[in-house]
C-alpha cells in the first residue's frame, strides 16, 4: 500500500505546472555577478543607475561598444546609463580627461567612436596629451579651447571621481558594469559579453522589484 501511495504522489508531482516548482535562478550571486565592496553613491534615488567602466585602449570595450549602443535603447524608463572611463594606468588618465572634455564641449558623440576607431582600426598611438590634442584638432575641434577644458576644475573633478570608482568598485578589468551602486559584473564573470548584458538586465529587474 505504501508503495502505491508513493508512486501516486510521484506521479501527481510530475504533473504539477513548472511555475509551481522551485526553479533555479539563472543568474547567481558570486557566479555571474558580485556585490560591490561597499554601496557606491548614485546620482538619483528615483532611477536605477547602470555604469559601464571602459577604456578606449581596451579591445574588448571597442568590440562591445556597438552592442552596448543597441542595448541601451532597450533599457526601461526607470534606468539611466552612463559611461565612466576606467583609470588603471597613467595613459588611461589622459583618455579620461579627453572623455570628460569632449562631454563638456558637446563633442563626445562625435569623438567617442572616432577614438575607438583610431586606436583599434588605424592602430594609432594616442596616449600622451599632445598626441590626443593633435587627434582632436584633426576632427575640426579647436585645440586650444579643448586643452583648456581638459584642465578645467569640472573635468579634473570628474577624472578624480572616475579614478575613485575604478579603485573602490571591486572591478579589476574592463569592460565592466555596475548596477545601482550595489552589484558589479564583468564578461569573464558572466560568461561573455552578451551574457554580461543579460546579467545586467537581470540585476535591473532585481532592483526594480524592491
Amino acid at each position: 500500500m505504501k508503495k502505491m501511495i508513493t508512486a501516486a504522489l510521484l506521479l501527481s508531482a510530475s504533473l504539477l505546472p513548472l511555475s509551481s516548482m522551485a526553479m533555479p535562478e539563472a543568474f547567481i550571486d558570486g557566479v555571474h555577478y558580485k556585490a560591490t565592496p561597499t554601496r557606491l553613491a548614485t546620482n538619483s534615488e528615483d532611477k536605477i543607475e547602470v555604469i559601464e567602466l571602459f577604456s578606449y585602449s581596451c579591445p574588448h570595450c571597442f568590440r562591445l561598444d556597438p552592442q552596448v549602443e543597441l542595448w541601451k535603447k532597450t533599457l526601461p524608463e526607470n534606468v539611466t546609463f552612463k559611461h565612466v572611463p576606467a583609470i588603471f594606468r597613467d595613459s588611461w588618465m589622459q583618455l579620461a580627461r579627453v572623455f570628460y572634455a569632449a562631454e563638456a564641449t558637446g563633442n563626445l558623440e562625435k569623438l567617442h567612436p572616432l577614438l575607438f576607431n583610431a586606436i583599434h582600426v588605424e592602430k594609432r598611438r594616442l596616449q600622451t596629451e599632445e598626441q590626443l590634442l593633435d587627434f582632436v584638432a584633426e576632427q575640426d575641434i579647436d585645440r586650444e579651447s579643448f586643452a583648456k577644458t581638459m584642465k578645467s576644475m569640472s573635468v579634473v573633478a570628474k577624472v578624480k571621481k572616475a579614478l575613485m570608482l575604478s579603485q573602490t568598485s571591486g572591478i579589476t578589468g574592463v569592460p565592466a558594469m555596475i548596477v545601482n551602486g550595489r552589484y558589479r559584473t564583468e564578461a569573464p564573470l558572466a560568461g561573455g559579453m552578451t551574457e554580461m548584458l543579460n546579467t545586467v538586465d537581470f540585476l535591473i529587474q532585481k532592483e526594480s522589484a524592491k
